[in-house]
């Protein structure tokens, strides 16, 4: 019986000094969102700001499809996975810079947050799905 802790954690009881919980999927996740959270940190302060502002404009042209903005995304995550580091992993950074992309879109221009929400999860759904698995899997064993 896990007490639920006021910062959305689970609490565990120590047995042989050890916490006594087996990672559920929850804590699987949490762990894999600090890891791409800490390389989207790195990856954050290298993303120019006219990319930022020529994907909002993008977002802004209300004549582009969502298969048109996806495809824009894919190039300019394509295009900027060109400066990332030769032993990271190629997925793994496309699918960061694919979030913290949406996430300076969206604080450049926040009325574009439905918009900006579906077409990066779609890309996202579209590009990295078995690979968000193959993680999840990999983290549990």
């Amino acid at each position: 019986d896990d007490e639920l802790q006021t910062d959305g954690n689970r609490s565990g009881h120590l047995q042989n000094g050890e916490l006594g919980l087996a990672p559920s999927n929850e804590d699987v996740i949490r762990i894999i969102a600090a890891q791409l959270a800490e390389i989207g940190d790195q990856f954050d302060k290298e993303i120019q700001e006219r990319v930022v502002n020529d994907l909002v404009q993008h977002f802004l042209n209300e004549k582009l499809s969502k298969e048109e903005i996806t495809l824009h995304i894919s190039r300019v995550v394509r295009e900027l996975t060109r400066n990332i580091p030769s032993d990271m992993e190629q997925e793994k950074a496309m699918l960061v810079l694919a979030m913290v992309l949406t996430k300076k879109v969206l604080n450049t221009a926040p009325s574009l947050l439905y918009r900006v929400y579906n077409s990066a999860l779609n890309y996202m759904n579209q590009q990295f799905h078995n690979y968000i698995l193959e993680m999840v899997s990999a983290a549990r064993l």
